[in-house]
Formats: structure tokens, sequence, C-alpha cells
């Protein structure tokens, strides 16, 4: 592995208060958007940098009106092309911490390539995944995480077509960092910015995000107060897969599929339970947990995957280095004066 560059600390501490923005953060009334907004100020704090090393960059939608609300340097692109803006930033000062605020629809439809090659490259770049299932500003669209046969403006009979699951799809494009948060548990969603904060590659954090306007409730069935002990499972490193409200049902595999389990029955105790490794380098596991989904089987919150790899900025910086130290000439005045010169 080759040394990472780490962002400059703070000397002094910084509050909340440090990345408040002044401006009139315009998200309507009930938007889950607001949430990510105080756990990213709660957050930034607590990860120490310096206040001028965080940049955050946007591309179109709801979600990418993020760089005004935030005090910190940012970018607001155009649509779908956050991450190739964010990756250039990146590699010309890898010193900065880049932060992505991105929707379904601007990072899996028009970003879509630039989405899943910068997963693959793994560019050191945090990515915020406003999750809501909708076209929120363009008035209700249907969006590539749209559930199969929802009425929207562009599906007036149903969406026929087949929804990405997020998980599957930074997996499949070799991602190093995977965590998922529901809007309404802005402590859990803090320890995974984080975390993805801490990790060196691209890590990309799914927020199950509501659109209280054009697509209310979309994941109601997993959040609500009334059924989010019996269909999520905060993942923790090192810990049994446990869930339900009275902390009775499991996660074993049995033979190459995942089964729940009810905790007493069968002769299933704790220590049968499969047991959570974020860091294995295999993704074979960690795809089966980011694909699960009700009413089978509850959804993995927390980090799903955490694998370490060298990063496309390291590898570039690391070339550059490589390349200056072989080069025949050193600096100008090396190249002008080199081969035939004369005076006049």
């Amino acid at each position: 592995m080759i040394e990472r560059n780490l962002v400059e600390k703070s000397p002094v501490a910084l509050t909340k208060e440090d990345f408040v923005s002044d401006q009139m953060v315009k998200w309507c009334p009930g938007c889950g958007a607001h949430a990510i907004l105080a756990a990213v100020e709660k957050v930034f704090p607590q990860i120490g940098y310096k206040k001028e090393n965080f940049v955050f960059v946007s591309g179109i939608g709801c979600s990418s009106r993020f760089p005004y609300y935030v005090n910190t340097y940012g970018f607001h692109g155009i649509h779908g092309r956050a991450l190739a803006i964010a990756s250039g930033v990146k590699l010309a000062n890898p010193k900065l911490s880049v932060w992505v605020a991105t929707g379904d629809g601007d990072s899996m439809a028009i970003g879509g390539n630039h989405f899943i090659h910068t997963i693959r490259r793994n560019i050191d770049l945090n990515v915020l995944l406003f999750n809501n299932q909708i076209y929120g500003l363009t008035k209700g669209q249907y969006s590539p995480t749209t559930p199969m046969g929802t009425v929207t403006k562009t599906s007036p009979y149903g969406t026929i077509e087949h929804p990405f699951v997020t998980a599957g799809l930074v997996m499949g494009a070799q991602g190093t960092f995977f965590a998922r948060v529901p809007d309404n548990n802005i402590s859990l969603m803090t320890e995974m910015m984080q975390e993805a904060a801490m990790h060196d590659g691209t890590s990309v954090v799914e927020i199950l995000q509501n659109c209280i306007i054009f697509a209310d409730k979309t994941h109601a069935d997993v959040v609500s107060r009334e059924v989010k002990d019996e269909r999520q499972l905060i993942l923790k490193h090192g810990q049994p897969m446990i869930f339900g409200k009275n902390n009775d049902k499991g996660i074993i595999l049995d033979g190459t599929k995942l089964r729940v389990v009810k905790i007493g029955e069968n002769g299933i105790t704790v220590d049968k339970l499969m047991v959570h490794d974020q860091f294995s380098n295999d993704p074979g596991i960690h795809r089966m947990l980011g694909r699960m989904m009700p009413p089978e089987f509850p959804v993995a919150m927390g980090v799903i995957r955490s694998s370490k790899s060298n990063t496309y900025d390291q590898l570039f910086e690391n070339q550059i280095k490589k390349a200056k130290e072989k080069a025949k000439y050193k600096k100008m005045d090396d190249l002008l004066n080199s081969e035939d010169t004369w005076e006049i």
C-alpha cells in the first residue's frame, strides 16, 4: 500500500457553527435533506480537518443545493457531472477532503458512467447519495431506484423498469466502501460519515431520504417507527448479526445463501449467527448483505463494506514523483539549455 496523503488537521477546535451557512435553506419543510445537513454540520468538527480543506461538489437536483447550505468551499456543477468535477479537484489538490452531494437520479442516471468509473478507480472522495427514489427538483419523474410498478409523472401506469440496488451497483464497480443509513437516524448518519471520512478511497454513503412532496413515505416499510426494529439490521464490525424488537432474530449463512433465523429455536444460539466483517476484501457476503430486502430480510444499515486498496490519487501522485525522478530535464532552464544552443 502507498502511504496516503493526509488532509491537514485543524490547530484549533471547530464547532458546528463554523460550518453553518448564512444562506436560506430552501428545501421543503419535512424534507429528509435537512437531517443530512444537520449531520454534516455535526460531524465535520469531529473529523477535525482545517475548515478551508473541506470542499463540497454537487451536480443538479434538490441534493445538489448542498454547497450553498454548508459553510465550506464548494462547486455547483451540472447534471450528472459532480463526480467528474470532484475527481479533478482531488487530483489537483490531494490535501483536500472532497465531498459529493448527489441524488439517485444525478448519480445513477445521467451521471451513471461517472459514478461507476469513480468507484472503480477508487479516488479518495466521499459521496453522500440522497436516495429518495424520485426526481424531486423536476417534479416527480421516476428515477433509476424507483420501485417497479410505482406511478409517477412519467410512469402513469406504473414504471416497468427494474430499479438499481445501490449497494449492488457500487460493489459491482469494485467499490471499497459502502454504507447505508436512514435519514431519521442522525446519530447513525454522523457515525457513517465519520467512517467514510477515515476511509482511504471512494466512500459511498447511501441515505434513504424522504421526499415529502413527490415520494412521501417511500422508505416507510423500512424506516418508520412501527417497523424499524424488525426491518433494519444495524451492522457492527466484529459483532453477530442480530435484529428484531426483542433482539431475537439473526442472520446465518445457509450453504451459499443468507437466511433469517429465530434465536432459541431449532438449536439456534447467538454464537451460530454470522459475525460482520466489514474489512473483508472478498465482496461476496457484502453483496448479499447489500441486496437484502423486506419482507424476507431486514435492510442492512451501517457500514456494509470497508476494504483497503490503493487509491487512484495515491497511484497518480506516486507516478508523477517517479517520472520527476527519472526526468532528463528537472527544470525549464535544463530544457532551454539542452541540445544545440547559441548566443545572438
